[in-house]
């Protein structure tokens, strides 16, 4: 994991609307950056949820949510339609950005063996430097630990 402190990597990444997306659009904003493992599964709908139950609420302390994933375009705009998800939805699909990020590696479900994303969160503050960093994420009441956290 990276440590608060340390200067968030860069990224241009592609949203749920196929528009281009990078971090220094939010140079003047403090970002939570959620990584999750795949769109439209109990875990990750549960934490996409409880971001957009209290979008306004992030949005009232000047902060900006963004979700990643190694998803392609075409399911994260399923998955924003389906669940009213109105914050960016990023494509990671290479898993290079959660590389960065240590929030990318080898993974073991069901006997299987693969890469994917880990449910990590960073908060990136205004100087582009990690505030806070939460590592195995538990999706339930995730966005309104974050928000305690951020006050």
């Amino acid at each position: 994991m990276l440590d608060t402190g340390e200067v968030a990597p860069e990224f241009e990444l592609t949203d749920q609307e196929g528009e281009p997306v990078a971090l220094s659009d939010y140079a003047d904003q403090r970002v939570v950056l959620y990584f999750y493992p795949r769109a439209d599964t109990p875990g990750c709908t549960t934490e996409a949820a409880g971001f957009r139950d209290t979008l306004a609420e992030f949005q009232a302390r000047d902060v900006a949510v963004l979700g990643i994933s190694d998803d392609p375009v075409a399911d994260l705009a399923a998955f924003a339609e389906e669940y009213d998800l109105s914050f960016p939805l990023l494509s990671d699909e290479d898993g290079e950005v959660a590389s960065a990020y240590d929030s990318y590696g080898e993974k073991n479900m069901f006997g299987d063996t693969f890469d994917g994303v880990f449910r990590n969160t960073y908060v990136v503050g205004t100087d582009g430097t990690i505030t806070h960093v939460y590592e195995d994420v538990d999706p339930e009441g995730h966005a309104e630990e974050l928000l305690d956290d951020l006050d």
